[in-house]
């Protein structure tokens, strides 16, 4: 249908993760062995914070925030793309596109603000341990939580309402394996300039400040632990943030790398990477390093 010069879209394509029908049993197989094992571990993570009574301490409790959003992360995506890798054409309607970008950017700001709580926990543990648990009691740790949220909700909303404004003419095709407001917006005909300003504006509020304020924490961190004199305590230190310093490294620079840049950059073999690492394989990963 047209309403004048515009086109009024009812479904998009999707460019899928292969067009070799050899690769996609294979591609099956591997994607659903990582979903598989991410909500196996992330939930089993959960049921034994609840369960366990020892359990009960600011760590675990950002940890099982973390291991929930992760289960939640990976299912907005992966499912679909096992879907897709069963059927010849890969198509999702225009609504299900917004609903999926707003859980994108609401799922994942999310984590990138706990990720920060957990190195003030860290801080916290390592460089004031005589005051830890008042820094870190209840009160706090709701707090943290509550506005890891809305922050995360202020960014979903914003991206979503000016997806849903995007006026599309023509081509239908997401250069993508799922529906992500970079490769969206190269569909677009109307003007790009309001959603790469919200991109830029919030890879800022929700990586890079986040980022800095982690690198802050860790440096006194770092401090705190050189000034231990025993080999077996600064051991024991740094092994309690080593879990932490990992998932940070990953999930920012994954999430800088696709979001920080132009619209004009995502293309190719690199972005297909940083996409499966940054929406895949990183909610699998979170349980491994945190249990080793």
């Amino acid at each position: 249908m047209k309403l004048g010069n515009e086109t009024l879209v009812s479904q998009f394509l999707l460019e899928g993760l292969t067009d070799t029908e050899e690769l996609r049993p294979l591609l099956f197989a591997i994607f659903l062995l990582v979903y598989i094992v991410a909500v196996v571990g992330n939930l089993g993570i959960v049921s034994l914070v609840v369960m366990d009574s020892r359990l009960h301490t600011p760590m675990y409790f950002f940890l099982a925030n973390l291991s929930l959003l992760d289960t939640a992360y990976i299912s907005n995506t992966a499912p679909q793309v096992l879907v897709h890798l069963l059927v010849p054409v890969q198509t999702m309607p225009y609504r299900a596109c917004p609903t999926q970008i707003f859980f994108l950017h609401f799922l994942a700001p999310w984590e990138c603000f706990l990720l920060t709580a957990m190195a003030y926990d860290c801080y916290a543990a390592i460089c004031q341990p005589l005051h830890y648990l008042v820094l870190m009691g209840q009160w706090t740790r709701t707090r943290l939580a509550s506005i890891s949220c809305l922050l995360a909700l202020a960014d979903a909303l914003t991206h979503t309402i000016f997806a849903s404004l995007l006026k599309f003419r023509g081509p239908r095709l997401i250069t993508h394996f799922f529906c992500d407001l970079p490769p969206l917006i190269k569909l677009s005909c109307s003007s790009m300039q309001a959603n790469e300003l919200a991109l830029f504006f919030f890879s800022f509020v929700v990586a890079l400040a986040p980022c800095a304020l982690v690198v802050i924490s860790y440096i006194h961190v770092v401090a705190a632990i050189l000034r231990i004199r025993s080999a077996e305590g600064r051991r024991k230190a740094f092994s309690t943030c080593g879990a932490h310093v990992t998932m940070v490294c990953v999930f920012y620079i994954t999430s800088v790398l696709c979001y920080i840049l132009p619209s004009s950059a995502y293309s190719g073999l690199w972005d297909w990477v940083l996409s499966v690492l940054y929406v895949v394989l990183t909610p699998m990963l979170n349980p491994i390093i945190y249990s080793m």
